[in-house]
């Protein structure tokens, strides 16, 4: 008999945690292993337990689901990350992706879809909710679509590192803290990068980066 799929829940709400946990025992192939309710707990949780997928909330008080999926792939490279959430925009699908996150879906799903998507995590497959798709094929098409596109080494060296931390998915009191400067001086960086390289918002910044492979 082959050993059933490992999952551990991470949600900063226990009835949620509870309702996957209780949908999910009854599937002969997936077997909870933990539940956290927050990221620190998770990182703990995985670090024991290095589960085959985890299903992670986005946002949490303190350590949010981003960085914790950024740290849990450290320590548990195996593991397979579903984002779980209620939030579909730009701004927290691809820092989320660029974090390690294997899939990414709605809280609205349905429990066989949910099901589904865990075992197909396990096997390395990526399943993702049909709008976080178009948006994530959209913003990838229209990357590269763009002429004249300035090269890398347009950017200071300070810039360039603004803009590794944004293709992080860092935010600017983030990248201040991280970089010792001012937030203000960070909103200046940001402003320039997007000048210098004809980019209308953060996201495509952020494409643009992981296209050069400047991401880390």
């Amino acid at each position: 008999m082959t050993q059933p799929i490992t999952v551990l829940i991470v949600d900063d709400h226990q009835v949620v945690r509870l309702g996957i946990q209780t949908f999910l025992a009854k599937q002969p192939d997936l077997a909870v292993v933990g539940e956290a309710g927050s990221g620190e707990e998770a990182l703990r949780l995985a670090a024991e337990q290095a589960p085959d997928v985890v299903l992670m909330d986005l946002i949490m008080p303190g350590m949010d689901g981003v960085e914790t999926t950024r740290r849990l792939k450290q320590i548990s490279p195996r593991s397979q990350v579903i984002i779980l959430t209620s939030y579909h925009e730009n701004e927290h699908i691809f820092p989320a992706i660029q974090a390690g996150a294997t899939s990414y879906l709605l809280k609205d799903v349905g429990t066989a879809e949910l099901a589904d998507a865990v075992r197909k995590a396990a096997r390395g497959e990526a399943v993702m909710n049909p709008q976080v798709a178009a948006r994530v094929m959209q913003e990838l098409r229209a990357a590269p679509q763009q002429t004249g596109e300035p090269a890398p080494s347009a950017l200071s060296e300070r810039e360039l590192e603004v803009l590794r931390l944004i293709a992080a998915g860092r935010s600017n009191t983030d990248i201040a803290e991280t970089l010792v400067i001012s937030e203000h001086t960070v909103k200046r960086h940001v402003s320039n990068i997007l000048s210098k390289l004809h980019l209308a918002d953060r996201t495509q910044a952020a494409v643009y980066a992981w296209r050069e492979g400047m991401a880390k």
